[in-house]
């Protein structure tokens, strides 16, 4: 049992746990302080210095994030020593922090301009000393403004404790000292005992726990709000060179989005989501979720294929695009075992650009792929690298031409001065709208795992190497899935890594999720043990993705998570292969021949 302590708060007698850090426990009795650096997922470095308290008999001022409350403290918040210090702190971060708010999707939320508001900050007496700073940038995911950095150190620790990729570091002595790619592109590993390179993965958790923006998601707001101003006003009719504008949003947007316009985390909008994005202009909104359950068919077909034949065991699930750079970097040896399955994101703007595109056509108006711009909103910056990558080409042409994280679509929504929260709701188009639960879990770590084992356990009892794709036979001759199980519960939660022996079939399958990147060791020197792994780069899967809302904690994660499976719960269809309208497009790819193929497998390669 915990021991309470007594301390005095600004004045008032107040009893508190014994171990908390005085910022934790001013909080619990409602006197919140300012900070920035401070993260419950990073390690306290107190580098912002700017939650300075007053502990009465102390000669300094303490930084309230790691000094721990102690019995009869008396602690004073407010200050003149306090505000002098404080605001100083402010001012001086603001020197090293470049404004660039025109263009900086955090201006209408910015954590900096707020407490400069708030302390009455004078933003300008002193001189900026990071002007010419470099920007930094990965692939087309991720970059890094030296310019805009404060030197909290939150990315580093981000990269390196975190998800221990060890990318970045902090360069430099004196005033020069800035955070930057490793200098030395090999690095010692201490879990392997010798140098290994070292190279980003996209992941964006340095943005996600960065306080100021300086890391933050390439940036592709600017070209989807030009598209949708370049829009064909009545679609189908393409002319003029206008195009047909749609989006799509992925499982996790639905629970995260509202948080940027101040509803409670983990909330349900997807009907505010859906008419949002119809009020920034898109003729079209999909449903990742209806993609999800391709997904699931295709990746739980190839798990059983896989099985029977005991070749390229363990299978793992590549909807991760974090993952897959850390497999063609790092493990090149274990791209043979990746699931072939293209991603939802993919797997959508493939159908949209195919299948969508000839529903779409009407007598002599042919809708072309080019005619379409697909735009993806993703809670993960790793999904603008994916969306780049040549071997997801499709006749030639890339299935999706721009992803916005969260984030960003916030940014859109806030600029035109969209109500959000008071927004009708609205369903998304058909016919890629209906959906399973098992495509709604797929944000959540071990969600992936879950939905391919409800469909792929009905097939290993049903005796089926596939998953029907003939409507008219479905119901008589492809077996029914009532009484198979709806609920993995051993692939659940939000430990680093889950594992589990589950009897299917008759036959005994051996699976793990690794939840966050930083978890995977203990895996990848226990391969044998596995048939069927899950990995997500990103803390408690998609809805911890570095393109999410600021802040993401841990405490934050659960309450998306329960969401997702509060929809899961309350779906009237739970498996993948009971959704008619995905068997329709499989149905239809299987029809098309090398489409098929096309539309729903990749492959991946040994990057440098």
């Amino acid at each position: 049992m915990v021991k309470k302590i007594k301390i005095i708060l600004n004045d008032k007698e107040v009893f508190c746990d014994e171990g908390l850090t005085i910022m934790q426990a001013a909080y619990d009795h409602g006197v919140e302080l300012p900070n920035l650096c401070f993260h419950p997922d990073l390690s306290i470095k107190a580098n912002c210095r700017i939650c300075v308290v007053e502990i009465i008999g102390r000669k300094s001022l303490a930084t309230a994030c790691d000094t721990k409350v102690q019995e009869g403290m008396e602690i004073k918040t407010d200050t003149a020593r306090v505000r002098y210090s404080r605001n100083l702190n402010i001012e001086l971060i603001f020197a090293e922090h470049i404004e660039k708010c025109p263009t900086c999707i955090w201006r209408v939320n910015c954590k900096l301009l707020e407490l400069a508001d708030q302390y009455k900050i004078q933003i300008t007496r002193f001189a900026d000393r990071k002007g010419k700073r470099k920007i930094y940038k990965f692939a087309n995911a991720v970059e890094i403004d030296g310019s805009q950095c404060i030197d909290c150190r939150n990315c580093i620790d981000a990269c390196g404790n975190l998800q221990k990729i060890n990318f970045l570091e902090l360069g430099g002595k004196g005033i020069s000292q800035e955070v930057a790619p490793v200098t030395e592109k090999s690095i010692f590993s201490f879990r392997d005992r010798n140098k290994k390179k070292v190279d980003c993965i996209y992941c964006g958790q340095c943005a996600v726990h960065c306080p100021v923006g300086a890391a933050q998601e390439h940036a592709d707001w600017q070209f989807v709000e030009k598209a949708l101003k370049d829009k064909s006003p009545q679609p189908p009719f393409i002319k003029g060179g206008t195009k047909i504008v749609v989006a799509q949003f992925a499982p996790s947007i639905r629970v995260s989005i509202g948080e940027e316009f101040g509803a409670e985390e983990g909330k349900v909008m997807t009907g505010q989501l859906v008419a949002a994005l119809k009020k920034l202009g898109f003729h079209y909104v999909f449903d990742v979720n209806f993609s999800a359950d391709i997904t699931t068919i295709v990746e739980a077909e190839e798990l059983l294929e896989r099985i029977k034949s005991g070749q390229g065991l363990p299978m793992f699930t590549s909807c991760c695009p974090a993952w897959i750079k850390y497999v063609e970097f790092y493990r090149p040896d274990l791209i043979p075992n990746l699931t072939t399955a293209r991603s939802p994101q993919i797997h959508g703007a493939g159908i949209i650009k195919t299948y969508w595109a000839e529903m779409l056509s009407t007598s002599g108006k042919k809708v072309k792929p080019k005619d379409i711009v697909v735009v993806s909103i993703m809670p993960c910056t790793a999904k603008k690298f994916e969306a780049g990558r040549a071997e997801l080409k499709i006749k030639g042409s890339l299935p999706i031409d721009y992803v916005l994280t969260t984030r960003e679509l916030a940014w859109l929504i806030k600029k035109n001065k969209i109500n959000f929260k008071h927004l009708k709701p609205l369903a998304a188009d058909n016919p890629l709208n209906q959906a399973s639960g098992a495509a709604a879990i797929y944000g959540a770590s071990g969600g992936v795992m879950e939905s391919a084992l409800r469909t792929a356990e009905y097939l290993m009892q049903t005796a089926q190497d596939t998953v029907c794709r003939d409507l008219k036979k479905i119901d008589k001759a492809c077996g029914s899935s009532a009484g198979h199980r709806l609920e993995f519960q051993d692939v659940r939660g939000l430990e680093g890594v889950k594992t589990a022996t589950l009897t299917m079939g008759g036959k005994k399958v051996r699976v793990a999720v690794v939840n966050g990147i930083g978890n995977i060791g203990p895996v990848l020197d226990n391969l044998k043990n596995f048939d069927y792994i899950e990995v997500m780069a990103c803390p408690d899967g998609c809805i911890g993705g570095g393109g999410q809302p600021i802040p993401t904690t841990a405490e934050i994660r659960r309450k998306r998570l329960a969401a997702l499976y509060k929809i899961d719960g309350a779906s009237a269809v739970r498996k993948a292969h009971e959704n008619r309208a995905a068997l329709g497009v499989l149905s239809w790819l299987k029809r098309k021949g090398k489409l098929e193929n096309e539309v729903l497998y990749t492959r991946y390669q040994k990057r440098k």
